[in-house]
């Protein structure tokens, strides 16, 4: 387990990071005709096929990470303290992504600004106006650790 900080005023924000452990096989019951969100139908019986979380969220099993979020930095964003994401360290960022970034030491997550590259600098955007956006240029200490492919959260 790796435990990662970054900082807002005087209350933290924090990722936990996991490594994936995508050795084990977990076939759940799964629905294959779909749930309907109007009407009811009729219920089968019983469900015969299954399905593996394993196989249906992680893409590149040795590059995932699974991280718990801490903190309202990316509430706005629907990613809300407990949340779970799946993090794939081996994707290309995007203008737009959510990514895991290490900057001067310290990890955060945020919505990934790539619009001001031309200008010299990028921008890593909370969705949360009480938080700050963050402007990055080259003399800092940044990477793009990965990108945000799925939020798991309780109901």
């Amino acid at each position: 387990m790796y435990f990662c900080t970054t900082m807002k005023k005087e209350t933290k924000d924090t990722i936990i990071l996991y490594s994936a452990d995508v050795r084990s096989i977990l076939p759940l019951p799964y629905a294959d005709e779909g749930i309907r969100c109007g009407f009811p139908s009729p219920a089968q019986d019983y469900i015969e096929q299954s399905i593996d979380l394993n196989k249906e969220l992680i893409d590149n099993p040795e590059s995932t990470f699974y991280g718990r979020v801490v903190g309202e930095s990316m509430k706005d964003a629907n990613i809300n303290d407990g949340d779970i994401l799946i993090i794939d360290k081996s994707k290309d960022p995007q203008d737009g992504d959510v990514v895991v970034a290490f900057l001067n030491g310290e990890f955060t997550v945020k919505t990934l600004d790539l619009s001001h590259k031309e200008e010299g600098y990028i921008q890593l955007v909370p969705a949360n106006n009480e938080y700050p956006t963050i402007r990055i240029d080259k003399e800092q200490d940044f990477r793009i650790w990965g990108v945000v492919t799925y939020n798991i959260k309780k109901m």
